[in-house]
């Protein structure tokens, strides 16, 4: 089928005739909510009652629900068709993960009345049994195009490759894709097998196709920077809904691209990619023109911010507080103070030092100094949030921390301690959440060089002094247990790391020992350690 050129992407029309065209598609998304059920704060931690009497919340189940209910019957009303769509990762990075275990997300997303999720890597976080909580309990397709489960005897016949919905009287084919560095990331066991995601895609597309699907949306999990490179390359594609990287497109400040970016596809037509941000703090708004063909003639939007103006569901929101009963006076319970907000930043704590990698790392180092390890390593991309400046409390440590990871020590030389290093800067152009936050180590980084020959002037302290790093010596690490056992590339640790014990205590618990013995308060900072050329 030729499609026509779209040669812009904003509210005005990119093709003559678009007046003519006798479909119009709205895609209300999410991604990456990250179990953010409850409002967030600013620092995109869970919100305090003081934080909410001053209007300083977004998001939340509440506000998505009320959203998508008021715009799903505007669209309606107006004769428009609209389908809601999630991006993946509504697991994991917050106490109702930690408590419901997917229940919550379960219960609702069925009641916000969802019509199709993409699988993404952190859904895997408990093993396949953790994506089956999902997979069983949602009335909606489970997708990921690239993911064979048949070997699964939790997931055989529960993950869709792809799916056809309707919207009014049109079938629109939603194809899929995961990232194919989970198992490094996440833990889906070795039953699964991944799949190259663009040869999926194209292979969904071609089956869609053949059942006379002409409009064809790639729902994935992989990363606006890959999203992008699969516009290009896959045939068929009308639009891409993704998710992974946390990115916020539109034209406000501190967006990294127009939304949506449009991106010349393989037959020439361009393909409209959008993503809206994390943690629910935006609602996604992507309109989409065809014509009787089904060619794409027209893509405009905005995601839509979830402040306090969007008031949240009576119903939903007296839900989320019953759930959130339970888990109060942990949440609640101040363990330390801090002079000022301490970064985590998800951009910073994955490119170069950072206040809470930092804090992390510290705080490993200072809990296991008498067991004889003078180095820590905590990947950035297990950093979650940041903490604002006043009481630190439990559930805002769990909020930067909430993988429920436990504190690790091991024996691994000063070569293997550089390797560690160079796999934790080898995707640092995709901002990959590998990148290594340190203590007890100093570090220069070069983005530019080629891979596996980023890291130079690796110092260690030794008789208070920094010395550079002796390769053929043993040293003992720290780190946290996903990372030892090869999370995130660090297959060293793995297979090279000694007298490795991995059931230290949960490091949120390390965190918050470290900071609550500070009685005046903890000053974070930066000192250099991470150097980036």
């Amino acid at each position: 089928m030729t499609r026509r050129l779209l040669v812009a992407a904003s509210a005005i029309a990119l093709v003559a005739g678009t007046a003519q065209a006798d479909t119009v598609l709205h895609i209300l998304h999410t991604n990456d909510v990250h179990s953010r059920i409850e409002p967030i704060n600013s620092s995109d931690s869970t919100c305090n009652a003081e934080q909410e009497a001053a209007d300083e919340c977004f998001g939340g189940m509440a506000r998505i629900a009320a959203k998508i209910d008021q715009l799903r019957e505007e669209i309606k009303a107006e004769g428009g068709n609209v389908l809601v769509l999630d991006a993946g990762d509504q697991y994991q990075g917050s106490l109702f993960y930690t408590t419901y275990k997917g229940k919550d997300v379960v219960e609702f997303m069925n009641g916000i009345g969802y019509d199709a999720l993409t699988v993404g890597n952190h859904e895997f976080d408990d093993g396949p049994e953790g994506l089956a909580v999902l997979a069983d309990g949602v009335v909606f397709p489970v997708l990921s195009g690239n993911l064979d489960v048949s070997r699964s005897n939790v997931l055989a016949g529960k993950i869709l490759k792809h799916v056809v919905l309707d919207a009014g009287d049109q079938k629109i084919g939603i194809v899929s894709a995961l990232a194919m560095d989970t198992p490094e990331t996440s833990s889906p066991g070795t039953s699964l097998v991944f799949q190259d995601d663009a040869e999926s895609l194209a292979a969904s597309v071609e089956e869609l196709q053949a059942e006379g699907v002409n409009k064809i949306i790639a729902l994935t999990h992989v990363g606006y920077g890959r999203d992008l490179q699969l516009a290009t390359e896959v045939p068929g594609l009308d639009a891409i809904v993704g998710g992974h990287s946390h990115t916020l497109l539109g034209d406000m400040d501190g967006a990294s691209g127009a939304y949506p970016t449009m991106v010349e596809g393989p037959e020439g037509a361009e393909v409209p990619v959008a993503q809206a941000y994390a943690y629910g703090k935006y609602l996604g708004h992507l309109k989409l023109t065809f014509d009787d063909e089904g060619n794409l003639v027209q893509a405009e939007g905005q995601p839509i911010l979830l402040d306090s103006s969007v008031p949240q569901d009576e119903a939903v929101a007296a839900r989320v507080g019953e759930m959130a009963e339970p888990i109060a006076a942990l949440r609640e319970e101040v363990v330390a103070k801090t002079a000022n907000p301490i970064g985590g930043d998800r951009a910073a704590c994955r490119t170069r030092e950072c206040e809470m990698g930092n804090l992390v790392a510290d705080a490993m180092l200072d809990r296991t100094a008498e067991q004889g390890v003078t180095i820590a390593i905590q990947n950035g991309g297990g950093l979650r949030a940041s903490i604002d400046e006043g009481d630190v409390t439990m559930g805002e440590i769990y909020s930067v921390l909430p993988f429920q990871n436990t504190l690790a020590t091991f024996q691994l030389t000063g070569a293997g301690v550089i390797e560690a290093l160079e796999n934790g800067a080898s995707q640092y152009e995709e901002e990959a959440g590998r990148f290594a936050q340190v203590a007890g180590l100093k570090y220069t980084v070069d983005p530019a060089a080629d891979v596996g020959s980023r890291i130079s002037n690796v110092m260690v302290e030794k008789d208070d002094a920094w010395v550079p790093i002796d390769e053929e010596a043993t040293y003992g690490v720290a780190t946290n247990n996903y990372m030892r056992n090869g999370g995130d590339g660090y297959a060293i640790f793995a297979s090279e790391g000694q007298n490795a014990y991995d059931f230290g205590p949960d490091l949120a618990e390390v965190v918050a020992d470290y900071l609550g013995v500070r009685q005046d308060g903890y000053t974070p900072y930066t000192d250099g350690r991470i150097a980036v050329k």
